[in-house]
């Protein structure tokens, strides 16, 4: 397990501002959330710390490491991020064996068989699957893929982008689920960016509220039930969240 610590992050693209003096710090093993409407910058603060963006300020360490001074194998094998859309992030002609087995080879890692079976086995998936295209599964079946695919490099920080809101409410319970768990057997330091604040309170001990590419407030979960922010912002997203759900 790996602490995370984001300091001052900020990036600008074109005339636009999109993080402004983002600072926070992730307990090894925690599950932290990022929340807040759209284009509020949650996704860019997991590209940048994954550098998918590297015109970035400021600093994101893992463990006391920089991302910026690791070299591409060993932030690979530090840190994996697993995108919203399972059906966007799988190439669609390669089997689940070859998107298992490409990050083992560029790695320069054997028993890959064994390592790929593993994969699959955790998430929850049968060994025949290695030799299935993502056209022969469901959108769940897609998301265990590429959890799969971030697990497989055994990496101590998973970003994750909105991990289910791109599946049918039957399946993200399930994905959700598994991600707790993978969490508790394995000591994952997750950070999750999500707009359900349902899901924040089922997965995070702690969440940040974003707005306008600024952070707000900085809660525990425990926040969420009674509507404990102090900014007025946090506690407007969090109340339009609770009169939602007392609506259905």
């Amino acid at each position: 397990m790996k602490s995370v610590n984001v300091s001052a992050l900020g990036i600008t693209l074109g005339e636009v501002r999109i993080l402004t003096d983002i600072t926070f710090d992730v307990a090894p093993g925690e599950c932290f959330g990022l929340v807040g409407e759209s284009g509020s910058g949650k996704s860019t603060i997991l590209r940048c710390a994954s550098m998918l963006l590297s015109m970035w300020t400021g600093d994101v360490t893992i463990g006391g490491t920089s991302v910026r001074a690791m070299s591409v194998p060993e932030r690979c094998r530090t840190l994996q991020m697993v995108f919203q859309d399972p059906y966007g992030s799988l190439h669609p002609r390669h089997s689940v064996r070859s998107t298992l087995a490409e990050p083992l080879i560029v790695n320069g890692l054997g028993d890959r068989e064994e390592r790929m079976a593993r994969a699959l086995v955790d998430v929850g998936l049968p060994v025949e699957f290695l030799d299935r295209y993502p056209h022969q599964l469901s959108g769940g079946q897609r998301q265990r893929v590429a959890i799969a695919r971030a697990l497989i490099l055994e990496p101590d920080v998973l970003l994750l982008d909105e991990p289910t809101s791109a599946l049918d409410v039957s399946v993200q319970a399930e994905i959700l689920n598994l991600l707790a768990r993978l969490r508790e057997e394995h000591g994952f330091t997750y950070i999750m960016v999500s707009h359900d604040l349902a899901v924040v309170d089922h997965m995070c001990d702690r969440f940040a509220v974003m707005q306008a590419g600024r952070l707000v407030e900085v809660l525990p979960r425990e926040a969420i039930p009674g509507n404990g922010a102090t900014q007025p912002y946090a506690r407007e997203l969090i109340g339009a969240s609770l009169d939602y759900e007392r609506a259905l």
